[in-house]
């Protein structure tokens, strides 16, 4: 069976399919020997694959899914062309190659999901799947909900359109407000761009669910994969073999 060379690669869990067609337009993937520069190709499992010079291979188990609690200071990126650290730097030697479900900025921490299957990536990324994201979010100045009420219908902020956003005060600490906040886009910066627009800034964020996925007290820069039972549970019958 033929299949394209990017889905083939998310499938071995190299990248999402956007994410191959990037590395195959900088040069990273091979096939049979030869560097490729364009994703418009098909192949199948005789081919021999190979990306940053070590082979691709489908995984023998079936879908994985690991929970990480990202630290502040790591980028959610395979390598930065500046030298900072990446989370990639930090995960255990034994994991397989993951890519990650979303992302976390610089200076955000918490829950974030790892993969070894590109296709879940890309499912559990789409708006359309609408899995809640939900965060701890402490800003600096006085706040009442009454404040986050307008989240609800949307914003619109610089012609970018948000979708309704459901916040609230948890508890006033001093000087500070942690807020609960939960969305389903995860638009880049979301939180931090919405709270600058209602006058605030965000000193803490803490992502604390993905979906059905708790953080929970998994702590700072450890990893638990996610049962399999669990992980069926969650997905379903049907998505786990549409993704196989």
């Amino acid at each position: 069976m033929t299949e394209r060379i990017a889905k083939y690669l998310a499938r071995c869990g190299v990248a999402s399919r956007r994410g191959a067609e990037d590395l195959i337009v900088q040069g990273f993937i091979k096939v049979d020997g030869k560097t490729i520069a364009s994703p418009a190709l098909n192949v199948t499992a005789q081919n021999k694959i190979t990306f940053k010079n070590k082979p691709v291979v489908l995984p023998e188990n079936t879908l994985r899914l690991w929970r990480y609690h990202k630290t502040k200071g790591l980028l959610t990126t395979n390598k930065d062309p500046d030298g900072r650290p990446t989370i990639f730097e930090k995960l255990p030697e034994e994991l397989p190659r993951v890519i990650t479900i979303g992302r976390l900025d610089l200076n955000s921490e918490g829950l974030l999901l790892l993969t070894n299957n590109g296709g879940l990536a890309r499912y559990l990324e789409l708006p359309s799947t609408a899995w809640k994201r939900t965060y701890r979010v402490r800003v600096f100045g006085k706040i009442d909900n009454t404040i986050l009420e307008p989240l609800k219908h949307g914003v619109t902020i610089e012609g970018v359109k948000y979708a309704p956003i459901m916040a609230e005060l948890e508890r006033q600490q001093g000087d500070n407000a942690w807020l609960l906040v939960t969305l389903t886009e995860g638009k880049n910066r979301e939180i931090r761009k919405v709270m600058e627009y209602l006058g605030y800034s965000v000193n803490r964020l803490l992502r604390v669910s993905y979906g059905p996925f708790q953080l929970g007290k998994l702590a700072e820069g450890g990893v638990e994969e996610v049962p399999l039972r669990i992980l069926k549970a969650s997905l379903g019958k049907e998505l786990m073999e549409k993704l196989r």
